[in-house]
């Protein structure tokens, strides 16, 4: 099972500068406890956007650089060496970026979307689920609150025979 994860506005914006546009808690929770203990597949971008990488995931990264080699992650170059890194890992995850989450729509089995309600400024962006393609298997709505200053839903899509 390969899963996505992403939360994107009602644009299917991602973020704008190498970060989100929105802070969401119960999101980030939700992520890591997801991804806790998986492998984690990734652009350079995103890595780069964690202050340091994130405890309890193996980080797998694309990236077309050669000479890239941080600290705390492996590197490869392609989507299909990335697939191979994770294969003992009995669901690996698919966290972005943009351009990832593109090429990851034709290898994912899952998609699990936060669907952030509003509309953002953005630079990055997850691509249209095609309803041919995936089925939408849950949904859960959370209302906007003193800790989430927009509302937001859990989606999980699996993908059609």
């Amino acid at each position: 099972m390969l899963t996505m994860i992403a939360a994107a506005g009602e644009g299917n914006e991602l973020g704008k500068d190498n970060d989100l546009v929105w802070h969401l808690p119960d999101d980030f929770k939700r992520f890591k406890q997801l991804t806790t203990g998986h492998c984690i597949i990734m652009g350079r971008k995103t890595f780069e956007s964690f202050p340091k990488p994130l405890p309890n995931r193996r980080h797998i990264i694309i990236s077309r650089n050669t000479d890239y080699s941080p600290a705390g992650a492996e590197v490869v170059h392609s989507f299909d060496e990335a697939i191979a890194l994770a294969k003992e890992d009995s669901n690996p995850f698919i966290i972005g970026g943009g351009q990832i989450y593109k090429i990851g729509m034709n290898y994912a089995d899952a998609i699990e979307l936060t669907r952030v309600h509003g509309r953002f400024e953005a630079d990055t962006f997850f691509p249209e689920i095609n309803v041919k393609q995936w089925k939408k298997t849950n949904s859960e709505f959370h209302a906007k609150d003193d800790k989430h200053n927009f509302a937001f839903t859990y989606e999980r899509y699996e993908r059609l025979e």
